[in-house]
């Protein structure tokens, strides 16, 4: 069995909290971490994250702590993905770039920006429900970091 992981950003910028929207035409939009697959070329896991935030929001980040990892088994593949707890240091996203961003039939990838509250997160529709328990489970003690 293949295993593939995936690195991951729950994001504070400020005071605010940032997810990915993702948005099809004819289909709900949802919101997720900021992240993707880790690639051969990145060296580790923090690596790839780095590169991630970059191509998806444009964004620097600074130091990453390891908060949640979620295994999703399939059939032929095994997913992994490691979620990160960081700060944005600065975000431009003019800055954005990458297959997601420069291919139109990828559909919507935008940062969203909300309040670390229960109301403010459970309103975005996070996905994977594993990731979006985890988030609802932690917010509170965020906000007060």
């Amino acid at each position: 069995m293949k295993v593939r992981h995936k690195a991951r950003a729950i994001l504070f910028d400020g005071s605010r909290l940032v997810f990915l929207r993702r948005g099809w035409p004819g289909c709900l939009p949802y919101c997720t971490a900021v992240g993707g697959s880790v690639e051969p070329e990145d060296a580790d896991l923090e690596a790839a994250l780095r590169r991630e935030v970059m191509e998806e929001i444009g964004a620097t980040i600074g130091p990453v702590t390891e908060v949640f990892t979620l295994t999703e088994p399939g059939g032929t593949t095994t997913v992994v993905q490691h979620y990160f707890l960081a700060d944005v240091l600065d975000m431009d996203l003019g800055r954005r770039h990458g297959p997601e961003i420069d291919d139109p039939d990828t559909g919507v990838h935008e940062p969203v920006r909300v309040a670390p509250d229960i109301p403010a997160v459970s309103a975005l529709n996070l996905q994977p429900a594993e990731f979006a328990r985890f988030v609802l489970d932690h917010v509170t003690a965020w906000d007060a970091r």
